[in-house]
Protein backbone atom coordinates (compact mmCIF):
# COMPACT_ATOMS: atom_id res chain seq x y z
CA UNK A 1 0.00 0.00 0.00
CA UNK A 2 1.38 3.42 -0.90
CA UNK A 3 0.75 6.66 0.99
CA UNK A 4 -2.00 7.89 -1.35
CA UNK A 5 -3.90 4.65 -0.89
CA UNK A 6 -3.52 4.93 2.90
CA UNK A 7 -4.95 8.47 2.86
CA UNK A 8 -7.86 7.43 0.63
CA UNK A 9 -8.67 4.49 2.90
CA UNK A 10 -8.57 6.82 5.92
CA UNK A 11 -10.85 9.39 4.28
CA UNK A 12 -13.39 6.75 3.23
CA UNK A 13 -13.32 5.12 6.67
CA UNK A 14 -13.81 8.47 8.41
CA UNK A 15 -16.66 9.53 6.11
CA UNK A 16 -18.58 6.29 6.09
CA UNK A 17 -18.15 4.95 9.63
CA UNK A 18 -20.78 7.31 11.02
CA UNK A 19 -22.98 7.83 7.98
CA UNK A 20 -25.36 4.86 7.53
CA UNK A 21 -23.80 3.77 4.23
CA UNK A 22 -21.35 1.03 5.38
CA UNK A 23 -17.68 1.82 5.89
CA UNK A 24 -16.63 -1.81 5.42
CA UNK A 25 -18.64 -1.97 2.20
CA UNK A 26 -16.87 1.09 0.79
CA UNK A 27 -13.45 -0.15 1.91
CA UNK A 28 -14.22 -3.50 0.31
CA UNK A 29 -15.15 -1.73 -2.94
CA UNK A 30 -12.01 0.42 -3.29
CA UNK A 31 -9.58 -2.37 -4.32
CA UNK A 32 -11.95 -3.50 -7.06
CA UNK A 33 -12.50 -0.01 -8.47
CA UNK A 34 -8.86 1.10 -8.42
CA UNK A 35 -7.28 -2.35 -8.88
CA UNK A 36 -5.47 -2.13 -5.55
CA UNK A 37 -4.60 -5.14 -3.44
CA UNK A 38 -7.16 -5.87 -0.72
CA UNK A 39 -5.66 -4.76 2.63
CA UNK A 40 -7.90 -7.26 4.44
CA UNK A 41 -10.46 -7.24 7.24
CA UNK A 42 -7.71 -6.72 9.84
CA UNK A 43 -6.65 -3.42 8.31
CA UNK A 44 -10.30 -2.30 8.16
CA UNK A 45 -10.81 -3.12 11.84
CA UNK A 46 -7.63 -1.35 12.95
CA UNK A 47 -8.22 1.95 11.14
CA UNK A 48 -11.66 2.04 12.78
CA UNK A 49 -9.76 2.92 15.96
CA UNK A 50 -9.36 6.41 14.51
CA UNK A 51 -13.11 6.87 14.33
CA UNK A 52 -13.46 5.35 17.81
CA UNK A 53 -11.28 8.17 19.17
CA UNK A 54 -13.49 10.69 17.36
CA UNK A 55 -16.51 9.05 19.00
CA UNK A 56 -14.88 9.24 22.42
CA UNK A 57 -14.20 12.95 22.07
CA UNK A 58 -17.52 13.95 20.52
CA UNK A 59 -19.69 11.92 22.93
CA UNK A 60 -17.47 12.27 25.99
CA UNK A 61 -20.24 13.55 28.27
CA UNK A 62 -22.57 10.71 27.26
CA UNK A 63 -19.78 8.15 27.69
CA UNK A 64 -18.72 9.50 31.07
CA UNK A 65 -22.32 9.60 32.29
CA UNK A 66 -23.02 6.03 31.13
CA UNK A 67 -19.84 4.66 32.69
CA UNK A 68 -20.29 6.46 36.00
CA UNK A 69 -23.94 5.42 36.06
CA UNK A 70 -23.09 1.80 35.27
CA UNK A 71 -20.40 1.71 37.98
CA UNK A 72 -22.75 3.36 40.47
CA UNK A 73 -25.50 0.85 39.69
CA UNK A 74 -23.75 -1.71 41.88
CA UNK A 75 -24.41 0.51 44.92
CA UNK A 76 -28.17 0.03 45.19
CA UNK A 77 -31.58 -0.13 43.54
CA UNK A 78 -32.01 3.63 43.19
CA UNK A 79 -28.69 3.95 41.39
CA UNK A 80 -29.59 1.06 39.06
CA UNK A 81 -32.68 2.78 37.67
CA UNK A 82 -30.97 6.11 36.97
CA UNK A 83 -30.97 6.99 33.24
CA UNK A 84 -27.15 6.98 33.11
CA UNK A 85 -27.01 3.53 34.68
CA UNK A 86 -29.58 2.19 32.23
CA UNK A 87 -27.54 3.63 29.34
CA UNK A 88 -24.44 1.94 30.71
CA UNK A 89 -26.16 -1.43 31.02
CA UNK A 90 -27.71 -1.02 27.58
CA UNK A 91 -24.21 -0.51 26.16
CA UNK A 92 -22.97 -3.58 28.02
CA UNK A 93 -25.76 -5.78 26.65
CA UNK A 94 -25.36 -4.31 23.15
CA UNK A 95 -21.78 -5.60 23.10
CA UNK A 96 -22.67 -9.24 23.79
CA UNK A 97 -24.33 -10.19 20.46
CA UNK A 98 -21.51 -8.83 18.31
CA UNK A 99 -18.90 -10.67 20.40
CA UNK A 100 -20.74 -14.00 20.23
CA UNK A 101 -21.70 -13.71 16.57
CA UNK A 102 -18.34 -12.23 15.56
CA UNK A 103 -16.37 -15.09 17.11
CA UNK A 104 -18.79 -17.69 15.75
CA UNK A 105 -18.59 -16.52 12.12
CA UNK A 106 -15.08 -15.05 12.23
CA UNK A 107 -13.80 -17.01 9.23
CA UNK A 108 -16.89 -16.17 7.17
CA UNK A 109 -16.44 -12.45 7.91
CA UNK A 110 -12.80 -12.54 6.82
CA UNK A 111 -13.54 -14.65 3.77
CA UNK A 112 -16.80 -15.16 1.92
CA UNK A 113 -18.47 -12.11 3.50
CA UNK A 114 -16.08 -9.86 1.58
CA UNK A 115 -17.75 -10.85 -1.69
CA UNK A 116 -18.62 -7.72 -3.63
CA UNK A 117 -21.91 -9.26 -4.73
CA UNK A 118 -22.94 -9.83 -1.11
CA UNK A 119 -21.86 -6.27 -0.26
CA UNK A 120 -24.11 -4.89 -3.00
CA UNK A 121 -27.16 -6.85 -1.86
CA UNK A 122 -26.54 -5.90 1.77
CA UNK A 123 -26.44 -2.23 0.77
CA UNK A 124 -29.77 -2.56 -1.03
CA UNK A 125 -31.52 -4.78 1.52
CA UNK A 126 -30.67 -2.66 4.54
CA UNK A 127 -31.44 0.54 2.67
CA UNK A 128 -34.98 -0.79 2.50
CA UNK A 129 -34.86 -1.69 6.20
CA UNK A 130 -33.68 1.85 7.04
CA UNK A 131 -36.52 3.31 4.95
CA UNK A 132 -39.09 1.15 6.74
CA UNK A 133 -37.62 2.12 10.13
CA UNK A 134 -37.76 5.81 9.19
CA UNK A 135 -41.38 5.43 8.03
CA UNK A 136 -42.69 3.23 10.85
CA UNK A 137 -40.64 4.42 13.82
CA UNK A 138 -42.79 6.28 16.36
CA UNK A 139 -39.89 8.53 17.44
CA UNK A 140 -41.34 9.24 20.90
CA UNK A 141 -38.53 7.99 23.15
CA UNK A 142 -35.54 10.07 24.24
CA UNK A 143 -32.07 9.00 25.34
CA UNK A 144 -33.10 9.00 29.01
CA UNK A 145 -35.85 6.46 28.21
CA UNK A 146 -33.35 3.73 27.30
CA UNK A 147 -33.61 0.35 29.02
CA UNK A 148 -31.03 -2.46 29.15
CA UNK A 149 -33.20 -4.60 26.85
CA UNK A 150 -32.92 -1.87 24.20
CA UNK A 151 -29.18 -2.44 24.22
CA UNK A 152 -29.60 -6.16 23.58
CA UNK A 153 -31.99 -5.54 20.69
CA UNK A 154 -29.79 -2.87 19.12
CA UNK A 155 -26.77 -5.10 19.68
CA UNK A 156 -28.32 -7.79 17.49
CA UNK A 157 -28.96 -5.17 14.82
CA UNK A 158 -25.38 -3.96 15.19
CA UNK A 159 -24.03 -7.48 14.68
CA UNK A 160 -25.61 -7.63 11.21
CA UNK A 161 -23.04 -5.07 10.09
CA UNK A 162 -20.25 -7.61 10.50
CA UNK A 163 -21.06 -8.33 6.85
CA UNK A 164 -19.79 -5.49 4.60
CA UNK A 165 -22.67 -3.46 3.22
CA UNK A 166 -24.82 -3.74 6.33
CA UNK A 167 -23.49 -0.54 7.99
CA UNK A 168 -23.09 -0.66 11.76
CA UNK A 169 -24.58 2.80 12.22
CA UNK A 170 -27.31 2.06 9.67
CA UNK A 171 -28.46 -1.20 11.22
CA UNK A 172 -28.26 -0.02 14.84
CA UNK A 173 -30.00 3.30 14.09
CA UNK A 174 -32.70 1.29 12.30
CA UNK A 175 -33.01 -0.86 15.41
CA UNK A 176 -33.30 2.25 17.56
CA UNK A 177 -36.02 3.70 15.33
CA UNK A 178 -37.95 0.42 15.48
CA UNK A 179 -37.65 0.66 19.28
CA UNK A 180 -39.42 4.01 19.10
CA UNK A 181 -36.48 6.35 19.72
CA UNK A 182 -36.15 9.82 18.26
CA UNK A 183 -33.68 9.95 15.37
CA UNK A 184 -31.16 11.91 17.44
CA UNK A 185 -31.44 9.51 20.38
CA UNK A 186 -31.14 6.45 18.12
CA UNK A 187 -27.97 7.86 16.57
CA UNK A 188 -26.44 8.72 19.96
CA UNK A 189 -27.22 5.25 21.30
CA UNK A 190 -25.83 3.68 18.14
CA UNK A 191 -22.47 5.38 18.55
CA UNK A 192 -22.34 4.92 22.33
CA UNK A 193 -23.04 1.20 21.97
CA UNK A 194 -20.46 0.80 19.23
CA UNK A 195 -17.48 1.88 21.32
CA UNK A 196 -16.75 -1.33 23.30
CA UNK A 197 -17.23 -3.65 20.32
CA UNK A 198 -15.33 -1.57 17.75
CA UNK A 199 -12.49 -0.84 20.20
CA UNK A 200 -12.17 -4.51 21.15
CA UNK A 201 -12.28 -5.60 17.49
CA UNK A 202 -9.63 -3.05 16.50
CA UNK A 203 -7.26 -4.01 19.32
CA UNK A 204 -7.79 -7.73 18.69
CA UNK A 205 -7.09 -7.34 14.97
CA UNK A 206 -4.06 -5.17 15.75
CA UNK A 207 -2.58 -8.25 17.40
CA UNK A 208 -4.15 -11.04 15.36
CA UNK A 209 -3.44 -9.48 11.96
CA UNK A 210 -0.08 -7.95 12.89
CA UNK A 211 1.80 -9.76 10.11
CA UNK A 212 -0.85 -8.74 7.57
CA UNK A 213 -0.59 -5.13 8.77
CA UNK A 214 3.20 -5.16 8.50
CA UNK A 215 2.79 -6.33 4.90
CA UNK A 216 0.36 -3.48 4.22
CA UNK A 217 2.78 -1.06 5.89
CA UNK A 218 2.86 0.03 9.52
CA UNK A 219 3.33 3.69 8.60
CA UNK A 220 0.51 3.56 6.09
CA UNK A 221 -1.79 1.93 8.65
CA UNK A 222 -1.01 4.68 11.16
CA UNK A 223 -1.63 7.41 8.56
CA UNK A 224 -4.94 5.84 7.52
CA UNK A 225 -6.00 5.66 11.18
CA UNK A 226 -5.11 9.32 11.87
CA UNK A 227 -6.90 10.48 8.72
CA UNK A 228 -9.97 8.44 9.68
CA UNK A 229 -10.02 10.25 13.04
CA UNK A 230 -9.89 13.73 11.49
CA UNK A 231 -12.49 13.03 8.82
CA UNK A 232 -14.60 11.00 11.26
CA UNK A 233 -14.79 13.95 13.64
CA UNK A 234 -16.33 16.03 10.87
CA UNK A 235 -18.66 13.22 9.76
CA UNK A 236 -20.14 12.56 13.19
CA UNK A 237 -20.67 16.29 13.75
CA UNK A 238 -22.45 16.51 10.40
CA UNK A 239 -24.67 13.48 11.01
CA UNK A 240 -25.77 14.55 14.49
CA UNK A 241 -26.83 17.94 13.14
CA UNK A 242 -28.50 16.31 10.13
CA UNK A 243 -30.65 13.80 12.05
CA UNK A 244 -32.11 16.48 14.32
CA UNK A 245 -34.10 17.93 11.44
CA UNK A 246 -33.91 15.60 8.42
CA UNK A 247 -35.12 12.07 7.64
CA UNK A 248 -32.69 9.35 6.53
CA UNK A 249 -34.05 8.87 3.02
CA UNK A 250 -31.05 10.49 1.29
CA UNK A 251 -28.89 7.65 2.66
CA UNK A 252 -31.49 5.10 1.56
CA UNK A 253 -31.32 6.40 -2.03
CA UNK A 254 -27.52 6.52 -1.98
CA UNK A 255 -27.24 2.93 -0.71
CA UNK A 256 -29.61 1.59 -3.36
CA UNK A 257 -27.85 3.46 -6.17
CA UNK A 258 -24.45 2.26 -4.96
CA UNK A 259 -25.65 -1.33 -4.64
CA UNK A 260 -27.12 -1.29 -8.14
CA UNK A 261 -23.93 0.32 -9.50
CA UNK A 262 -21.82 -2.42 -7.91
CA UNK A 263 -23.99 -5.16 -9.43
CA UNK A 264 -23.73 -3.46 -12.84
CA UNK A 265 -19.95 -3.13 -12.40
CA UNK A 266 -19.69 -6.86 -11.66
CA UNK A 267 -21.55 -7.63 -14.86
CA UNK A 268 -19.24 -5.40 -16.90
CA UNK A 269 -15.98 -4.96 -14.95
CA UNK A 270 -13.56 -2.30 -16.15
Amino acid sequence: MDWIQAIVYGVIQGLTEFLPVSSSGHLNLLPHVFHWSDPGAGFTAVIQLGTVVATFIYFWNDIKGAFVGWAGSFMGKTARIAPEARAGWATFYATLPIIVIGLTVKHFIKGEARSLTLTAWMLIAFAIVLAVAEKMGKRKRQLEDVKPVDGLVMGVWQAIALVPGGSRSGTSISGGLFQGFERDAAARLSFLMSIPAVTAAGLYELYDARHELVAAGVGQTVVATVVSFVVGWWAVSFLMKFVRTQPMYVFVVYRILLGVAILAFLQHPA
